[in-house]
C-alpha cells in the first residue's frame, strides 16, 4: 500500500467513524488536490450551455421552482479525465463505506453546481423515509479564496428539531461535507459571489421485478 492510499484509507476511516456518531461528517483532507485542482478548473472552462436549471423532486414529481433553488447544474460522468477521477475515489469510497458500515451502496451519481450571487436552495432533505434510495448525500466545494463575508453557507438542521442549526458550513476549497440523505434538512445559504460545488448521493439499489433502478 503506497504512502497516499494510507492517508486516503485514514481520512476515509475518519467519516466511517463520523457518519456512525453523528450521521455526518465535514472533513477538508478528503479529496487529493491533485484531483480537486484539475477538477475545478475544467469544470469552470464549461461554457454556460453545457449547464440547465436545477429542479426539485424525481420521476413525474419533477419540476422547477426558482422560489426554491434557482442553481445551475451539469452531471458528471466518465468522459472527461477530471471527472472520472473524481467518480473513481467516490466509488472507493463506497466500497471503503461499505467494508466499514454495512450501507450496501450500489452506485453514486453528482452534478456540479453553479450557484450566481444571490442563489440559494430553501431547506430541504435529499430522500423522504421509505419512498427513495439515497442513503448518502455529498457536497464537496470547489472555491478558493473564499472568505466568510461571502456568505453561501451550507445549514445542516438537527434531525429531531428541524429548527435547530446544527452545523454552519463554509463552502471552502476542498472541503466535504458527507451525511445521512434522510436524516438531516439541510439549506444552501446566499452568496456575494458565483459558488462552485458537486452535490452527489450514495444509493441503494431499488430494482425489483422487472422495474429497473439505474441512477438518474
Amino acid at each position: 500500500m503506497s504512502k497516499d492510499s494510507l492517508i486516503q484509507d485514514q481520512a476515509f476511516a475518519a467519516v466511517a467513524d463520523d457518519l456512525a456518531a453523528e450521521g455526518f461528517s465535514v472533513r477538508d483532507d478528503l479529496i487529493p488536490n491533485a484531483i480537486l485542482s484539475p477538477l475545478a478548473k475544467h469544470l469552470r472552462s464549461l461554457p454556460e450551455s453545457a449547464f440547465q436549471a436545477a429542479g426539485i423532486g424525481r420521476q413525474q414529481n419533477f419540476g422547477q421552482d426558482a422560489s426554491v433553488r434557482n442553481d445551475y447544474i451539469r452531471w458528471l460522468d466518465q468522459s472527461h479525465p477530471a471527472e472520472a477521477a473524481w467518480l473513481e475515489v467516490m466509488a472507493y469510497l463506497q466500497q471503503f463505506l461499505n467494508r466499514q458500515l454495512f450501507l450496501g451502496l450500489f452506485s453514486y451519481e453528482s452534478h456540479v453546481a453553479r450557484y450566481a450571487p444571490g442563489a440559494r436552495y430553501q431547506k430541504h432533505v435529499d430522500a423522504f423515509r421509505g419512498e427513495a434510495n439515497r442513503i448518502l448525500s455529498t457536497v464537496l466545494y470547489l472555491n478558493e479564496d473564499w472568505p466568510a463575508s461571502n456568505g453561501g453557507e451550507l445549514l445542516l438542521y438537527a434531525p429531531d428539531q428541524p429548527e435547530q442549526v446544527l452545523r454552519r458550513i463554509q463552502p471552502e476549497f476542498g472541503r466535504m461535507c458527507i451525511f445521512l440523505s434522510e436524516e438531516f434538512p439541510h439549506e444552501v445559504l446566499p452568496a456575494s459571489h458565483s459558488r462552485w460545488s458537486i452535490a452527489g448521493w450514495f444509493r441503494l439499489n431499488a430494482s425489483s421485478g422487472r422495474r429497473i433502478d439505474p441512477p438518474e
